[in-house]
């Protein structure tokens, strides 16, 4: 460590800020490569690949216990208590219009990132953060979506396989969401 970080030892919030100055003078092709690629969690809903923004899920668990809640609608799972916070849990996929199937081993719930709205999303199968380029997008994929289309901000596609990308500020934001109950 040179002389002038050493002199912010004690204050770690500026010794942060002067590391990351340096980081981005001498690496301009890390910043830069920041704003070139778009970076979302993967996740599938029956057959399709999906991939939402990571800023949009909080964390990912493994599907809780749950209490059913009286006169929801049947995408609206229940609710569950999640170290010691009750979090609401919807099964994405029938949301969607899809049908419903007995949950699998894979089956996760994606934790949306909100204070405002608490809610789980049950999906089938996580598959990690995936990185996409510019050259990736494929929007005419969008035309098939299907039901997914009013949720979507675009579509991707990596060796031949397709990645629908999913806004879960759109699902919570829609009005068939804010109408869970009959």
């Amino acid at each position: 460590m040179t002389a002038d970080l050493r002199a912010l030892r004690d204050a770690p919030y500026e010794l942060l800020a002067a590391m990351e100055a340096r980081v981005r003078a001498s690496r301009p092709d890390v910043v830069q490569r920041r704003a070139e690629y778009w970076l979302g969690l993967g996740f599938r809903l029956r057959d399709r690949w999906c991939v939402a923004p990571r800023e949009d899920v909080r964390e990912i668990i493994a599907t809780p216990q749950m209490t059913r809640t009286p006169g929801a609608k049947p995408w609206l799972l229940g609710v569950a208590n999640v170290r010691g916070s009750i979090l609401p849990v919807a099964d994405l996929a029938v949301f969607l219009g899809l049908p419903r199937r007995s949950e699998l081993g894979s089956s996760r719930v994606l934790v949306f990132n909100s204070t405002r709205v608490p809610i789980g999303f049950l999906v089938d199968e996580v598959a990690g953060y995936r990185q996409f380029g510019a050259g990736d997008q494929h929007h005419e994929q969008l035309e098939q979506a299907g039901a997914f289309a009013p949720f979507l901000l675009g579509a991707f596609e990596r060796e031949n396989q397709p990645w629908l990308a999913f806004s879960f500020n759109k699902v919570v934001a829609s009005p068939e969401f804010s109408h869970a109950g009959w």
